[in-house]
């Protein structure tokens, strides 16, 4: 069982323990242990007698949490859009005047991102129409907010095709990579280096990052990739297929699932 299966199981115990509370008149201070161990064990024997009572709540609890997070992912596309989609506190790549545009929150250590790469890479080089759109969502740890901090840095000197070359570096690299390489492959493909090291001393750079950070919470984007297609939120890992299936019915009918 899930970690979160478990929590559930708790939750539904919890509940059912609740219930049992509230339909006895007297308060729980009043309780006698010899009351609480007979609670205990009516509780105890009803769930062994009736455990689908604890699927039933894990299902309503699960259904109910899924519907919270739609709804708060359609406020937060609506009431932040101008942020997700033309923030200035972002990389676009492919088509900047593109019909068309995916988001994707990433990390520069996240396997699944760096296998959803080449996806990506495709995708832009098969459909000129397609603007795509790099958020910097640093969850991985102090190598990976240093190495975000150096991208979002570097975004003042190297724009759309000379930043998506500095992105696949990082991103294509094998195992963790810090500050040193992103340095490095800033440094590789011409960037000012004293411009960079002065563009890296700015708050605005924590600024953009937090930016990033406060809208994943919103849209409730606890992993690493997350997309944004038209108005569809996407947690996890996209084959090419799926990438380009959803973009295409966005074009075609204005959502990613026709």
């Amino acid at each position: 069982m899930r970690f979160n299966d478990w929590t559930s199981t708790a939750c539904a115990l919890l509940l059912a323990a609740c219930a049992l509370f509230l339909a006895t008149p007297l308060r729980a201070a009043e309780f006698t242990s010899e009351q609480k161990a007979e609670i205990g064990k009516i509780v105890k024997e009803y769930l062994l007698a009736n455990p689908e009572v604890i699927k039933e709540t894990i299902d309503v609890l699960d259904t109910r949490e899924k519907a919270a997070e739609a709804s708060a992912r359609e406020k937060t596309l609506t009431k932040e859009a101008d942020k997700l989609f033309n923030s200035p506190n972002q990389a676009v790549v492919g088509n900047p005047d593109g019909d068309v545009t995916l988001v994707e929150f990433f990390d520069y250590n996240c396997g699944y991102c760096k296998q959803s790469l080449a996806n990506v890479a495709k995708l832009i080089e098969v459909d000129p129409k397609l603007r795509v759109v790099l958020k910097d969502f640093a969850i991985l740890g102090p190598e990976s907010v240093e190495v975000a901090e150096v991208a979002t840095a570097l975004r003042h000197q190297f724009k759309g095709p000379k930043f998506w070359e500095f992105h696949k570096k990082l991103l294509g690299a094998r195992g963790h990579i810090g500050k040193a390489q992103a340095l490095a492959a800033a440094k590789e493909l011409g960037a000012d280096m004293d411009l960079l090291d002065k563009d890296l001393k700015s708050p605005s750079i924590h600024e953009s990052l937090l930016e990033v950070s406060k809208l994943a919470d919103d849209l409730h984007f606890n992993g690493t990739p997350s997309w944004l297609l038209g108005k569809e939120a996407i947690v996890g890992g996209l084959s090419y297929a799926e990438m380009k299936s959803k973009v295409d019915n966005t074009r075609k009918c204005g959502k990613a699932t026709c």
